[in-house]
């Protein structure tokens, strides 16, 4: 056969949505490369976008359906599975309800058609869902509070900034091409602040980088908010026109000293002064990242920094914005089209963090069964420990993958699927550029493989809703499309060219000042939190897990554990393809190698009361005092995965997870 190069999408869920060009030797993909005339990412791609070609060649790739039969997988066909699977299906429907199913998943994928698997249990008659994110849903939320959506700022703009501040983000890793974007902004004079506890790649290139304790950025924003006022920065105008709950702000600000924020961020008063100069100083772009909201105060960290964005003038001018999320881009897809919502008839939900528990409290009905779908959460999903021994108690699960993860191992059924090279779909991301990519099948799956929609339309049949998924990928694909029709945006335009801008996504958020909050106007103090029956106020909260909140606990657990994401892995998905990721490092401050005599490459245990964890000594830098790094994602065959230490408690607004709020100690073994 002869060698073809194809332009396709990269499919994993991170910021950056790449565009690629895949050479395609005799059948098979042998190649992955960025494509340059794609508009933002422009021909360079990571390595966790050329690591897809080994993901789908890879020799131990699952390609026939398995059974756990006394303990050990076998194969069988794909009749007998689906037929089993959709007996059991019925059977506990009918005994327990369509509830006793729990469908577990997480955005391992960015495809439109990721949506099937709602369509799928909802004609079902509606399932046991997951609500929030384990990633970044105290964030979502706190900016739904806010601005009553999280929309960011197109990356071209911010060439038009003056500072540019990047908080709790390490962009060098997680989003190369932005990364680029702020070489270019610093050559055409804009200056570069980093806010972050480990002085990162990020760092290098900035004007100014800030050491913070870990928890403590929602007080460096209220330092930097006292400063604005007391040097007479913030914009009247915004504020008296454009805004409610100020004085909210005002109130608590004036109840703490800056030498109470001093000491809760152990940054110097000097640098947050330097701060307050900078946001006084617009049109200033500030970037936020996923860790910082990961804590039991997350919610209103971001709430914090969104306030300080806001009463300094830039929200809604170019060169402005508190960018965090983008979901705007995924606004543009008429999603319900897809999945069909008002077909179930029955429906519970339990959070993502909190999975494990609702499985092993759940009554009427209780979780007699398991869907897994995009996600592996025997690694991902906190305090693994009791995530293991919830799966454990469940007379049946189904994990769909394309490898034997550390779930699929406990699953009773593991049915193969394809890769994105293996299907047809358009591709986006909800973080950070307004394009939609189109991603052909490029190559046939091995072996027996099937794509998700082939078996969700197989067990819909059997189960009585087959009309449902009567159509092919590209009806389904249009069917998501319709929303755009009305601005000339077509699928086959879209095949055609291989990318497009999604022509409702705004490249300046609230300009208008027209917010989707219930007020219209930023919220400083939320009405939407308070119709919840929460706080809608800024608050002083602090960490779940720090000497200020439970001195006991910190004395006996002294470090703060992070857990941030590996540099060639989105989250678990390549750790067995990479021999380099197959041991724990665990990263420390040089304080502590100092205090706990670790030396590079030494061999250590950190642990906590939930679990502990064996690695190699790698010491930072630089970094902040007191902080211990793991990069989440490690297999159990190679050490295993961070989230045996961390907690699955849920943010202060429930929508988020508190993986970052974690004390750890730490012995030389």
């Amino acid at each position: 056969m002869a060698l073809e190069i194809k332009k396709s999408a990269c499919p994993l869920n991170c910021w950056d949505s790449c565009g690629f060009t895949v050479t395609i030797n005799d059948g098979k993909i042998s190649k992955i490369e960025g494509d340059k005339d794609h508009p933002i990412t422009k021909g360079k791609i990571c390595g966790r976008g050329r690591l897809l070609e080994e993901r789908t060649n890879n020799a131990n790739r699952l390609t026939q359906p398995l059974k756990k039969i006394d303990g050990q997988f076998h194969p069988i066909s794909w009749q007998q599975a689906l037929d089993e699977i959709a007996g059991k299906m019925k059977s506990v429907k009918e005994e327990f309800g369509s509830t006793s199913v729990l469908h577990s998943h997480d955005y391992a994928n960015g495809g439109l058609l990721i949506n099937l698997d709602s369509r799928f249990f909802n004609c079902f008659g509606g399932v046991t869902e997951l609500t929030g994110s384990i990633c970044w849903g105290a964030g979502i939320e706190a900016q739904m509070w806010d601005f009553g959506d999280s929309y960011s700022h197109s990356p071209e703009d911010v060439l038009n900034s003056n500072h540019i501040v990047i908080w709790g983000r390490n962009v060098a890793r997680t989003n190369m091409h932005l990364y680029e974007k702020l070489q270019e902004a610093k050559r055409n004079g804009a200056t570069i602040s980093v806010i972050d506890p480990i002085h990162n790649a990020t760092a290098k290139i900035a004007n100014r980088y800030v050491s913070i304790k870990p928890g403590m950025d929602a007080f460096l924003a209220f330092g930097i908010m006292k400063e604005i006022l007391r040097l007479k920065l913030e914009d009247i105008s915004f504020i008296q026109n454009h805004s409610i709950g100020f004085d909210d702000v005002i109130e608590l600000l004036s109840s703490i000293s800056m030498e109470q924020i001093v000491a809760y961020t152990e940054v110097e008063e000097e640098i947050i002064t330097e701060l307050a100069h900078v946001y006084g100083n617009g049109p200033v772009m500030t970037y936020m990242g996923l860790g910082m909201q990961r804590y039991k105060n997350g919610g209103n960290t971001i709430r914090s920094i969104d306030a300080l964005v806001a009463m300094s003038g830039n929200v809604g001018i170019p060169g402005g914005g508190a960018n965090y999320g983008n979901l705007q881009v995924g606004q543009s897809f008429n999603v319900g089209n897809l999945t069909l919502s008002d077909k179930k008839t029955a429906t519970r939900s339990f959070t993502m963090m909190k999975q494990a528990e609702g499985i092993l409290t759940a009554e009427e009905p209780p979780i007699k069964m398991i869907f897994v779908t995009c996600g592996n959460p025997l690694t991902q999903v906190p305090d693994t420990n009791k995530v293991k021994q919830a799966f454990e108690r469940v007379d049946t699960i189904v994990v769909i993958d394309q490898y034997m993860t550390d779930t699929a191992v406990v699953a009773d059924y593991v049915l193969p699927t394809t890769t994105s090279f293996e299907v047809e779909d358009v591709y986006y991301s909800s973080m950070y550029h307004g394009y939609v990519n189109y991603g052909p099948k490029l190559v046939e799956a091995p072996g027996e493989v099937k794509s998700d929609f082939e078996i969700w339309s197989e067990l819909a049949n059997r189960l009585g809703f087959g009309d449902e998924f009567s159509y092919t990928r590209e009806q389904f694909i249009k069917m998501g499309l319709t929303s755009l029709i009305g601005n000339n945006v077509t699928f086959d335009q879209i095949k055609q060219k291989g990318h497009m801008k999604l022509p409702e996504v705004k490249d300046v958020p609230w300009a208008s000042y027209q917010f989707k909050t219930p007020s219209g106007k930023y919220e400083f103090t939320s009405q939407k939190a308070e119709k919840k029956g929460q706080n809608g106020k800024l608050t002083l909260s602090l960490p779940r897990e720090s000497m200020h909140t439970n001195r006991p606990l910190g004395e006996e657990y002294p470090y703060t554990l992070l857990s941030i994401h590996p540099l060639r892995s989105n989250h678990s998905q390549h750790y067995h393809i990479i021999p380099g990721l197959q041991q724990n490092k665990i990263e420390v401050s040089t304080d502590i190698a100092l205090e706990k005599g670790l030396q590079e490459n030494d061999t250590a245990k950190i642990f906590n009361d939930r679990g502990e964890l064996t690695g190699v000594v790698k010491i930072l830098k630089t970094s902040h005092s007191k902080v211990i790094n793991v990069d989440e994602g490690n297999w159990k065959a190679f050490g295993g995965s961070v989230n045996v230490l961390t907690s699955d408690e849920v943010s202060d607004n429930g929508l988020g997870s508190t993986l970052y709020d974690c004390l750890v100690n730490i012995e030389k073994c």
